[in-house]
């Protein structure tokens, strides 16, 4: 019966790189205090969420992986023994950027990072002018407390991509994320989106057995036009919030986890078990058309 504890930093941003890197470790050190073992950072936490409009200079935010910033926090890992999960905006080389998270054990090694695979396009996250799709395919990642899986954001909306990295073995499937509302918007459209958004991944753990660890930003950008909505929260292997973050405030929160749920859930509930994965293969279609 393996436990662990997990935790995540939500946090404001700046528009200083620097500034949102010593902030973040700063509350990593917090979390440490607190006994995390495996703390996982908001998605692109080293800056304002750029993505709000194209802007050919935002490429200058871009740093190569591993790299600048995964140097300090491997420091920062071996230091305190603990995991850290880091999303960043990475150079893979001129002209093919990616958004891109790298993990780093408890004993400061880098153990590799994932390309985020499905990138959206929408008013105010214009994502497909700064990132290639990820070509790594999905991964996990065998740390010194557990073996976990990260998915980015946009990626939390397919079971696909959940299903794959469960298949892979992930205990703890973690999705840094920055998402929010748009300032004008009515409280009922707010209500709903927020609740679609946590249902969706509290959908991907039932349907895996595994726990989920989303983490959001929170703090108004884009001249005030967006509300990150913060709500960063744990669910068990079956659904349940184990805990949720506030919309407004920044916080650090340690929760334990117990990975040995997965083996009770998954027993009671054989969903992987009654796949019937010969019946699968449309699945690969964009659209079945009627002939």
């Amino acid at each position: 019966m393996a436990k662990v504890n997990v935790g995540f930093v939500q946090m404001s941003c700046s528009k200083d790189p620097q500034e949102n890197l010593e902030k973040a470790i700063a509350k990593i050190r917090e979390a440490a205090k607190l006994g995390v073992e495996i703390i996982c950072l908001q998605e692109l936490f080293t800056a304002h969420y750029f993505c709000d409009v194209e802007d050919y200079d935002n490429f200058k935010l871009a740093e190569s992986v591993p790299g600048p910033s995964t140097e300090k926090l491997s420091t920062l890992a071996k230091e305190l023994g603990v995991v850290i999960i880091a999303s960043l905006f990475e150079k893979r080389t001129h002209g093919i950027y990616h958004n891109t998270t790298a993990v780093l054990d408890a004993d400061g090694a880098y153990l590799g990072k994932y390309r985020k695979m499905h990138i959206p396009d929408d008013p105010a996250y214009y994502e497909k002018f700064y990132f290639t799709p990820g070509d790594l395919g999905y991964k996990v990642f065998k740390t010194k407390f557990a073996t976990i899986g990260i998915l980015i954001c946009w990626d939390q909306w397919f079971p696909e991509a959940a299903r794959i990295t469960a298949l892979m073995g992930a205990e703890i499937l973690f999705y840094p994320t920055a998402i929010g509302w748009a300032s004008n918007q009515n409280e009922a459209t707010n209500a709903e989106q927020f609740a679609a958004w946590q249902a969706i991944q509290r959908s991907h753990a039932i349907a895996n057995g595994v726990h989920v660890v989303s983490v959001n930003r929170v703090g108004s950008e884009q001249n005030g036009a967006m509300k990150f909505w913060g709500g960063s929260f744990i669910s068990n292997p079956f659904g349940s919030i184990l805990f949720e973050a506030s919309r407004e405030a920044e916080e650090v929160h340690v929760h334990e986890l117990d990975l040995g749920e997965t083996e009770r859930y998954r027993t009671h509930w054989p969903f992987l078990r009654d796949r019937r994965i010969e019946s699968y293969g449309p699945i690969t279609k964009r659209f079945l058309d009627e002939e």
